[in-house]
C-alpha cells in the first residue's frame, strides 16, 4: 500500500459510508491477493494506519464480519455465476463480499442502497460491464436472502 490509496479520498454526495465501501473493497481485494495469510487485524491496523477510511466505524465492524462471511458469500452466489468461484474477478469477488455481508448482517441499510454502491464500486473499480455481472449476481442473492426464513 502507498501512503495516499484512492480510498482515501471521499467523492460527494456519497459521503463517509461510501468512502468506508471503497476502502473495505480495497481490503477485501488485499485479503484475498495474500490468500488470507495476513489476518483480518492486521490489514485492518494497516488501513486505519495509512488511509483516511472514512466511516471508521462502519469499517472496524464490516471488514472482519464480510471475511467471516465469505463461504456465505461463496454459495448464495454460486447459483448465479457463469463460471467458478475461483474464476470470478478478484475486484467483482470483493464486491460480492461486501455486499452480500452488508444484505446479511445489516438489515437497517435498505437492499437497493446495497446494490446501487456496490454497482458504483464496479463501475469504478472493475472491468467494463462488470457491474451488469455484480447487479445480475446479487439482485438473485437478494431476492433468495428476502424469502429465506429469519435466523433463529
Amino acid at each position: 500500500m502507498n501512503d495516499e490509496p484512492p480510498c482515501s479520498r471521499a467523492r460527494a454526495p456519497s459521503g463517509m459510508r461510501h468512502q468506508a465501501r471503497r476502502c473495505l473493497l480495497q481490503a477485501l481485494y488485499a485479503w484475498q491477493q495474500n490468500e488470507g495469510a495476513v489476518p483480518v487485524p492486521q490489514i485492518l491496523a494497516e488501513f486505519l494506519r495509512r488511509t483516511k477510511v472514512g466511516d471508521e466505524s462502519y469499517f472496524r465492524e464490516v471488514l472482519p464480519g464480510a471475511v467471516a462471511d465469505v463461504a456465505l458469500a461463496r454459495s448464495l452466489c454460486a447459483p448465479s455465476l457463469d463460471r467458478p468461484w475461483e474464476q470470478v474477478d478478484p475486484v467483482e469477488r470483493a464486491i460480492l463480499i461486501l455486499a452480500v455481508h452488508e444484505l446479511r448482517a445489516h438489515p437497517e441499510i435498505p437492499g437497493r442502497v446495497v446494490l446501487n454502491e456496490a454497482i458504483e464500486l464496479a463501475r469504478e473499480f472493475g472491468a467494463p460491464d462488470s457491474h451488469r455481472f455484480v447487479n445480475a449476481v446479487l439482485d438473485r442473492v437478494r431476492q433468495t436472502l428476502s424469502t429465506a426464513p429469519p435466523a433463529a
